[in-house]
């Protein structure tokens, strides 16, 4: 109905100059007083054959608007099947329509180009500056002082920061590589502990972990970053206290820690990208990007990843590892 009321809004202007025509002849045989019925029957003539125009016109109108409502589902590539052409308007619109496609075109294949050209430059850049920070850590074990374990705490939380651009550089790339098989979740786990075991003893945080002694189907590399990234997250905000790895049915990581814990109005969007919270801000060091990406990497293994926390109580994040889906992006 929307769409009728419309066409004859746009047709008003034809339909009154057709009664205007009808009444200037009218007007005209009375004032030279001719039969009026010679003007009346050919007005209401031209005015069935209008009415037949304007069904077959408005049927037609609306295939052409139907088809146009179609194809605002699709993306700008697939645009090329416009109604056919009926007036100027029509091919100049469809010309200008052409154009931008084109335009468009270009500007993203220049954007893919400086995008690849991006990628390029910071993959070789995150794998160079791995040299130094070994170098650096080789230099550092020559010596035994509380200066030196700070420090090299300190590096590897950049060694950290590096592995975070490459997943982050490698989680969209086509090259992405998805090993998917079954690993002993234990092999998994220590892997990650072993990493942070230096900074468990140096800041004498107790560790509370056995083995769970299950398989897993996933990919090795990139489940460890994201233990190791919810690892990291329960280092930097407990300052005393322990935490705790286990399994809890079915087939679910919890890592819980007796930290600061999470506001409230901060929980259901710590797994937003650069979402730091309050805790955050306050620690004027949070990217807001770790578990950002650890949410894109258990959809992309088909796990799912949740928190649960209450400040002051400390955090839990739960990491289910049943056999889902994969939804690869």
């Amino acid at each position: 109905m929307k769409f009728f009321l419309s066409y004859f809004q746009q047709r008003k202007k034809g339909i009154f100059v057709f009664f205007l025509f009808c009444f200037i002849f009218l007007f005209a045989f009375i004032l030279y007083h001719l039969p009026v019925k010679a003007v009346l029957y050919p007005s209401f003539l031209c005015m069935g054959l209008g009415i037949i125009f304007l069904f077959f016109d408005s049927r037609r109108a609306f295939c052409k608007h139907k088809k146009l409502m179609e194809m605002q589902k699709f993306s700008s590539y697939l645009m090329k099947d416009f109604p056919i052409a009926e007036t100027f308007d029509d091919r100049d619109y469809q010309k200008i329509i052409q154009l931008l496609q084109e335009e468009q075109r270009q500007l993203e294949d220049k954007m893919n180009l400086r995008y690849l050209d991006m990628i390029d430059y910071y993959s070789i850049w995150a794998h160079q500056i791995k040299t130094p920070i070994a170098s650096m850590r080789l230099n550092l074990q020559k010596e035994d002082s509380e200066f030196s374990r700070k420090i090299s705490e300190d590096l590897f939380r950049i060694e950290q920061y590096v592995e975070m651009v490459l997943m982050f550089l490698r989680l969209d790339s086509d090259s992405t590589d998805y090993i998917l098989r079954e690993y002993p979740l234990d092999a998994i786990i220590k892997q990650a502990v072993k990493r942070f075991a230096t900074i468990f003893i140096r800041r004498k945080i107790k560790l509370n972990y056995k083995p769970v002694e299950i398989k897993v189907l996933t990919d090795e590399k990139w489940l460890l970053f994201v233990i190791e990234q919810v690892l990291s997250n329960a280092l930097k905000y407990t300052e005393a206290g322990e935490i705790t790895i286990e399994i809890k049915e079915p087939k679910t990581l919890c890592i819980l820690d007796t930290g600061i814990g999470i506001a409230p109005e901060d929980l259901p969007r710590i797994f937003e990208k650069g979402y730091t919270g309050f805790n955050g801000r306050n620690d004027k060091k949070a990217s807001g990007i770790g578990l950002y990406l650890c949410q894109r990497i258990c959809k992309n293994l088909g796990h799912t990843i949740k928190a649960e926390s209450s400040l002051g109580k400390g955090t839990k994040i739960l990491i289910s590892l049943q056999e889902q889906k994969l939804e690869v992006e």
